[in-house]
């Protein structure tokens, strides 16, 4: 590949991605392609194939088959040029407990042939007055903030960030929302996996929901949440299983799905259609045991595809 392809190539790709653990396949031939300066999010359950997409894609883990490209490169070629260009802040990370955070950052910076200096990257993580603390005496959202840090030491192209918010207070997730923006702004690449809705909702310019392995849907945030055909979803629960069906045909409603005693609808104009449904479920003889309505979100979108919560 020429230098201008290399330039003009998106930041991520991969084709028919497989991985196999002997009888399992946990990634079933993904396509994936994230464009330079993008924040890109992959959502998905537990055991989707997430985490082990991203770690192919970083180089730690060899897929079984299909192509990957990181900045027009391959890892078969380019592993060192690569390496020195990505960031990577995993699900967990564990540090040396007794290195001081300037110790740690040090250690980091030295890895790589180009990048922000020490004081830069503590300013940066907002980490200054906790420099000379212990990695072990650092709370939950310190730890985080300083393995951002560490994945940024080389001033790097591409960060991967899988699921950096989980376990974390609001106030040290809003810090870090600010860090991950500010890598757009810079023009960066970030690709994100998380089960926070809200989060990719703010953060992601476009999102690929995973399922046992494969891409399911992508977009931007607004146009998955539109492809449901309505803004409101309301979910109510009876005391026995309602029919869909007549529900379905009420003014407003774009579809109606039941579980069980559950029923969920997606819907315009709430306070039009809400009193016919009510109505709807004293006709047919049921006694409603509980009922919420909220604004259609991206978990919805993945209800709708998968029939499970991404949080299943």
């Amino acid at each position: 590949m020429s230098p201008e392809q290399m330039e003009n190539a998106p930041a991520i790709r991969c084709r028919s991605l497989v991985k196999d653990y002997g009888t399992l396949r946990a990634v079933d031939g993904l396509d994936l392609e994230v464009r330079a300066g993008e924040c890109f999010g992959l959502l998905g359950p537990n055991g989707a194939g997430k985490t082990t997409t991203v770690e192919i894609l970083e180089g730690l883990l060899p897929a079984t088959s299909g192509q990957v490209e990181l900045l027009g490169q391959t890892w078969q070629t380019g592993a060192a040029r690569l390496r020195q260009r990505l960031g990577i802040s995993l699900q967990e990370t564990n540090l040396a407990d007794k290195l001081t955070v300037e110790e740690t950052l040090r250690l980091f910076r030295s890895f790589y042939e180009a990048g922000p200096d020490i004081e830069q990257l503590l300013e940066l993580v907002s980490l200054t007055d906790k420099r000379k603390s212990w990695y072990v005496k650092l709370s939950g959202g310190q730890k985080q903030r300083l393995a951002v840090a560490c994945a940024l030491a080389g001033d790097p192209q591409i960060v991967f960030m899988d699921e950096p918010t989980t376990g974390l207070d609001p106030q040290s997730r809003r810090q870090l929302w600010t860090l991950i923006e500010m890598f757009k702004s810079e023009g960066r690449t970030v690709l994100l996996t998380t089960h926070y809705m809200d989060e990719a909702q703010r953060l992601c310019d476009r999102v690929a929901i995973v399922d046992k392995g494969k891409v399911i849907a992508q977009g931007t945030p607004r146009d998955l949440i539109q492809s449901l055909g309505g803004t409101e979803v309301v979910e109510l629960t009876c005391d026995s299983p309602m029919d869909p069906g007549p529900v379905s045909s009420l003014p407003g409603v774009h579809a109606a799905k039941a579980n069980g005693n559950n029923l969920t609808l997606t819907l315009e104009q709430l306070h039009k259609t809400l009193p016919l449904l009510l109505e709807q479920v004293r006709q047919a003889g049921r006694t409603m045991t509980a009922l919420s309505t909220h604004h259609a979100t991206l978990e919805d979108v993945f209800v709708s595809l998968t029939g499970r919560h991404l949080r299943d």
